[in-house]
């Protein structure tokens, strides 16, 4: 390609997406496309090992004995993430990478499937995302989104940088449970950091803050590089081995490791195998709407609260919260919920991860066609994907998550009422391990707080039924038996 034709492609890319116009360039968005796709692979091996597993002895079985192969779901998780996150840059331009929820994937594998089969739990997951599609091509999704209080919208993403970095601290085995009710958690092993893999992150916490600190271009990538490339010598010397659940010391899940193959051909046997009635016909009408209702809690919020977040760390956001593309980007995020129900990969979210693209830069659409084109090529390069160690990315989590904690300096905290809605908004996420117990708690405290305080007339009548609603969703156990 000549220069003029190379100048006349970027120029269109640039127009088509607007990079300039959000301060960014091609090749910075190229650079943060890559990062969220290191940061987001490791869903690749993780979902696989959620829902599905290597034989029926270790696999999530189902009621009626089946259960999902791990290379049939790590070929549709791959698939999937790929087409959905290549969606949201092309329709929404906005750099969120989607992929399979954990959330959503776990309440599957250990709150579905012991009452009802696989097919049946992915139709209800179709079902989910057909509610979410509905609820954002109505408009009703963005006047929720709407009616959330700037204080709030802020102590959310402050919420999800501390989440995601206590994911990264627990993944990378900086912090570990004690098995004991009190201290429930404690640093490393004993109080005492005791592996090489633990090492290894520490290694990438340090050398991405370094560069960050000394504001070199593309530090999120160069850490992950420099970090895995350390990673693959100290495992070949020291062969530490993977964990596989029972060494504390080894690997979380892959041992960094040249791989042996390049490519290998997927597996979609999985496509399609759905049922939209079974569970109606096997566990009831309320069961089945109870267990909807909590997949639709679960997506609407965690995919509100995760945008939020990453659309003010990208700073595309407006003061209130919005950004462009918004409901576009409510409509793709539903259709990932009916697209991984259809394919057995579990509902498909914007991920938090793709805080680590936008941190090293990545500021429109261009980024997210960058890592949906990865994860398609993932498909494929299946041998690839393990390359990255979970305690690299782990690392990248922990620096994303410092960055994210700015946004804390847009809460009044001097004014109570603010304060303590957005405390807890910001405390429950980590310590729940779930986005949307931290936004439901903080709905629930901004009402009552805001209401008794004089300020009743302020609080939107949407964010009373919301609030109504999330003390359903939280007594939902209860009023399960109760009804029973």
């Amino acid at each position: 390609m000549t220069s003029t034709a190379q100048s006349r492609a970027r120029g269109t890319l640039d127009r088509f997406f607007k990079i300039s116009e959000r301060g960014s360039s091609v090749s910075q968005e190229v650079r943060g496309g890559l990062v969220t796709f290191f940061a987001m692979a490791y869903i690749i091996v993780l979902n696989p090992l959620i829902i599905g597993g290597f034989s029926a002895d270790q696999a999530a079985v189902d009621v009626e004995g089946g259960w999902l192969p791990n290379h049939q779901v790590a070929a549709v998780t791959a698939l999937v993430g790929g087409v959905m996150t290549l969606l949201m840059g092309l329709i929404a331009n906005v750099p969120f990478g989607l992929a399979a929820g954990l959330g959503i994937n776990s309440f599957l594998a250990f709150g579905l499937i012991g009452e009802i089969t696989w097919p049946e739990a992915m139709g209800l997951v179709v079902i989910n995302g057909i509610i979410i599609v509905v609820l954002g091509l109505t408009g009703l999704r963005r006047m929720i989104f709407d009616a959330v209080p700037a204080p709030l919208k802020s102590a959310i993403t402050v919420g999800i940088g501390l989440f995601i970095a206590f994911i990264g601290f627990v993944d990378a085995g900086f912090v570990r449970t004690t098995g004991n009710a009190s201290p429930p958690v404690q640093l490393g092993e004993g109080g005492s950091i005791t592996s090489l893999p633990t090492v290894v992150f520490l290694i990438g916490l340090a050398l991405m803050g370094i560069l960050l600190a000394r504001r070199v271009k593309g530090a999120l990538l160069i850490g992950i590089v420099g970090t895995t490339i350390i990673a693959i010598v100290l495992e070949a010397i020291f062969r530490v081995g993977p964990s596989l659940g029972q060494d504390p010391n080894a690997w979380n899940l892959n041992p960094p490791a040249l791989p042996t193959s390049v490519f290998s051909l997927p597996d979609l046997s999985l496509m399609g195998q759905v049922s939209l009635t079974g569970s109606f016909e096997r566990i009831g009408l309320l069961a089945t709407t109870m267990f909807i209702f909590t997949l639709v809690f679960m997506n609407f919020f965690d995919a509100i609260g995760s945008m939020t977040g990453l659309a003010r760390q990208a700073g595309i956001a407006t003061p209130d919260g919005q950004f462009p593309g918004l409901k576009r980007a409510l409509v793709v995020e539903g259709v990932g919920a009916v697209a991984g129900g259809g394919a057995s990969a579990s509902s498909n979210t914007v991920f938090i991860d793709s805080a680590a693209g936008i941190g090293d830069g990545a500021r429109t659409g261009l980024a997210s066609v960058v890592t949906g084109l990865l994860f398609l090529a993932a498909m494929f390069l299946t041998p690839l994907t393990s390359v990255v160690p979970l305690e690299v990315a782990a690392a990248t989590l922990v620096v994303v998550g410092a960055l994210m904690m700015a946004q804390i300096a847009d809460i009044d905290f001097s004014d109570f009422r603010v304060a303590l809605p957005a405390f807890l908004t910001i405390v429950v996420m980590p310590l729940t391990y779930n986005i949307a117990n931290g936004i439901g708690v903080g709905f629930i405290a901004w009402v009552l707080v805001n209401s008794v305080s004089g300020r009743a007339k302020q609080v939107s009548p949407l964010l009373w039924i919301v609030a109504a609603l999330f003390v359903v969703f939280f007594a939902r156990g209860p009023i399960e038996a109760l009804l029973a």
